[in-house]
């Protein structure tokens, strides 16, 4: 599955500098990273939850996900110091980019009723972030494995600090964009 690396390679950049009228290379916008995390809520004291969770994660990713840690103790989200909080995983290079074009390619057309992921998700420095409802849409996901059915955050890192570059560089790589603004 390095279809999507090799299109960037050969036809991805191309279009970018002629769309977006940059003459060096090296100054074309690329994805540096995609981070997935999913934030334990109330299962956070559960520790085979937040495994199962870590272990669903590391599977759609190909790659070991981490359970993160609180770093200071919160009484009012009922935290304690070094209680697991949630899980992520950051991907760089070939796992990027496979995760990238299952993402695209599978995953997002077996949502039901989906008409896009939204366009408001970019910060104003070039990264874009968006939400799952839940992680039945992939493939590698047996429902009877699961202890519960959660979400997940994705966020992709670009190179450029100018979100419409980001835009059109995610575009061209055929991430399904909501119709109008």
């Amino acid at each position: 599955m390095y279809a999507l690396r090799e299109h960037y390679k050969n036809e991805i950049r191309q279009e970018l500098a002629k769309q977006l009228n940059i003459k060096n290379p090296v100054l074309l916008p690329k994805l540096e990273k995609i981070v997935i995390s999913v934030g334990a809520g109330e299962y956070a004291k559960e520790a085979k939850i937040i495994q199962n969770i870590a272990d669903t994660i590391s599977l759609i990713s190909g790659q070991k996900a981490v359970i993160t840690k609180a770093k200071k103790s919160v009484a009012g989200f009922k935290m304690r110091e070094g209680m697991s909080m949630g899980v992520k995983v950051t991907l760089r290079g070939k796992m990027m980019y496979n995760f990238l074009e299952k993402l695209i390619v599978v995953a997002l057309p077996r949502v039901k009723d989906f008409r896009g992921v939204p366009r408001n998700g970019f910060d104003g420095k070039g990264n874009y972030s968006f939400g799952l409802n839940e992680q039945l849409m992939f493939p590698e996901v047996v429902y009877d494995d699961i202890m519960v059915t959660h979400g997940m955050n994705i966020t992709m890192v670009t190179s450029t600090e100018n979100d419409k570059e980001a835009f059109k560089l995610l575009e061209l790589f055929g991430m399904p964009f909501a119709k109008g603004k």
